[in-house]
């Protein structure tokens, strides 16, 4: 999906296709907003989030984009997932519908918490 090896979190959305391009910036926004103390850095070449350790990350492919917020985040709100394609710690977006910025917001928010008031691990 991406044309060139990028160095940073920019290089990263703009080196991806045109179609993953809207949706990356949009994901990262809403992660933003979620965690506007986290440094953004790319962690085995994709985006992540990182305070104290690492948040969440996002990454493109050819037909979705992923969210990585771990497993036990992704839990409380297995219901709400359920129309979505999800891995063990990761949720598939795909191009075709918009994203669920309310969902992944409160996702990630449930994951900050997680992560500043019992030391949550990044993969489990």
């Amino acid at each position: 999906m991406l044309k060139i090896k990028p160095s940073n979190v920019e290089e990263y959305i703009e080196a991806a296709d045109p179609i993953a391009r809207e949706k990356l910036r949009e994901i990262r926004s809403i992660l933003r907003k979620a965690a506007p103390n986290a440094t953004e850095v790319l962690k085995w070449g994709y985006p992540a989030f990182i305070e104290k350790r690492i948040l969440f990350s996002y990454s493109a492919f050819k037909k979705h984009i992923n969210f990585m917020p771990t497993g036990p985040a992704m839990k409380p709100f297995e219901k709400e997932l359920s129309e979505f394609t999800t891995g063990k710690d990761t949720i598939q977006f795909t191009y075709d519908k918009p994203l669920p910025s309310t969902l992944i917001r409160r996702i990630a928010e449930y994951r900050i918490k997680d992560v500043r008031e019992n030391d949550a691990k990044w993969m489990y």
